[in-house]
Formats: C-alpha cells, structure tokens, sequence
C-alpha cells in the first residue's frame, strides 16, 4: 500500500476498531474560527497577545453572546443564531488535545513550572493532552482541568485522549499547525469552521502544510448568524 492515503485511512481505521468499544465510539472534532483570508491567527503572536494582531475579532461573535459571558460569571449579552454553536462546543466533549504554543508556550521548568495562559480555572473541565518536546508531571487546575503533557506522535495523543474521555468526543483546540498535523494524517472526523467577515493578511493559516493530503470532507451544516457564517464538515 503505497499511496500515503490510504495508509492514513487504514490507520484510522486500525486506531478506531483496536481501542475497545468506548474509544471506538469516541469522535476528534475541531470547533476554530476563522477569517475569510484562511487565517486563525494574526500575525506577532506573542505571550502578552496569543492570537496576534486583529486576532481577537476572529472570536468578537463568541465574546458578545450570553452563552460566553454566562461562563465569565457575567451576563446580559446577545443571544442569536450563534447561540446553540456555542453551546454544544463542548458537549459530549470528555477529552482535549492542544499544541504547545495553545496550551501558553513555553515557560520556566523545574520547581515552579509555567502553567499557560489559561488561568488558575481553564475553561475545558476535563483532561486535556498537550503536545510537546519535553515531558513533565501533570498539572492539574481548578474546576476539574488537568493537563497532561505527552511527547509521542499524534496518533499515540489521540488514543490516549480517546482513552481519558471514556466513549465521549475528543476536542482539538489547536493551534493551526496541529489541526493541519491531525487533518493531514486522516484522523480529524468533524470540523466547525466558524468564518468571520475580515482579512488579516498575515499570521497563522489554518489549511497550510497539508503536504500531499487531500482530505476528503462532506459539508453537513451551515449557519448564517450575524459577523459569522458556522460550517460544519465530516470525513467523507
């Protein structure tokens, strides 16, 4: 079998009936937005501005909505369209994979090492699997949010996550490099593409480096809500 395709379905399928009944059941599923110019970043992406200049109003749909500001411990904000997208980003979700630069970057190690961005109370609530060139001892946080840093190829991260969701879905939380890693490789089921009417210009484009691959998609939903159009695809 020489076409890399077809090895990366066959992987796939191979990762999902040889796990047990529970991870074969589970789905890795990508919710991003994104601009019209392919971008889901912009560009100087720093520690102090993760998603880079203009990056922000890639999620400004998101941050207005109920749905998000209820989670913030705040409140009165818009509810439209937009509304059950938000809600259902982490149904059924038991698990989390992120890069390294998602997950904060890199920080100081040894006795008092970097714990991300995301706050002391991370917004996942379940364990989230951290792709990175060194290991480290788990960090668990507040609101029941452990990271767990793994150090083997993605497919092995994929099974693990599988197997820490327990027969629910896996959320790929990104950043870009690692969807096209994942989606490259045959292994992503479901995409929520999230488009927002603006251009950046420059940063970091989601559908790059897809090498050879041509994955196959089937377009299942679409949503039109206001500052955003919601796309939905699944693996053909």
């Amino acid at each position: 079998m020489k076409d890399p395709i077809e090895r990366r379905i066959l992987l796939k399928h191979l990762l999902k009936y040889n796990s047990g009944p529970d991870v074969a059941m589970s789905k890795l599923r990508l919710n991003m937005s994104m601009s019209l110019d392919g971008f889901v970043a912009g560009p100087e992406q720093s520690e102090e501005n993760p998603l880079g200049v203009g990056g922000m109003d890639l999620h400004t749909w998101l941050t207005e909505l109920d749905a998000f500001q209820e989670t913030h411990g705040e409140g009165g904000g818009k509810v439209n369209a937009s509304t059950p997208i938000a809600e259902g980003f982490f149904e059924n979700v038991g698990a989390g994979i992120m890069g390294r630069n998602m997950f904060g970057g890199s920080g100081p190690r040894g006795t008092n090492p970097w714990r991300g961005f995301w706050g002391e109370d991370p917004p996942y609530h379940h364990p989230v699997l951290v792709l990175k060139h060194h290991a480290r001892e788990p960090l668990e946080m507040q609101g029941g949010t452990t990271f767990h840093f793994v150090t083997e190829k993605i497919e092995s991260a994929l099974e693990q996550a599988k197997e820490a969701a327990a027969g629910k879905d896996v959320s790929l939380a990104g950043g870009a490099s690692v969807v096209q890693q994942f989606l490259a490789a045959g292994l992503l089921d479901e995409m929520l593409i999230s488009v927002a009417p603006i251009f950046l210009g420059d940063g970091a484009r989601l559908f790059d480096d897809l090498g050879d691959a041509r994955p196959r998609l089937e377009q299942v939903q679409v949503v039109e809500a206001p500052g955003v159009t919601h796309i939905r695809y699944r693996a053909a």
